[in-house]
């Protein structure tokens, strides 16, 4: 089980956007313990195994020559 801080280290992110993902159940089997300095959150080394980060922003809109499944147009 990894921390909060080792986690992000290893994925160059923020730690309290790890600490949203646990919360927004990004790493699904994450676990939230609490301890004397407070809740902790414990990330197993699996979860991290083909996770990819989403870059930062709104996602781009489909290009104009792309129709959406469904479209009428």
């Amino acid at each position: 089980m990894l921390t909060v801080r080792e986690v992000a280290e290893k994925l160059d992110a923020n730690p309290g956007t790890v600490r949203m993902w646990c919360i927004n159940k990004t790493f699904s089997n994450a676990v939230q313990e609490v301890t004397l300095r407070g809740p902790v959150w414990l990330i197993p080394e699996s979860d991290l195994k083909g996770f990819e980060r989403r870059g930062p922003g709104r996602p781009s809109k489909p290009k104009a020559n792309e129709k959406k499944k469904g479209s009428r147009k």
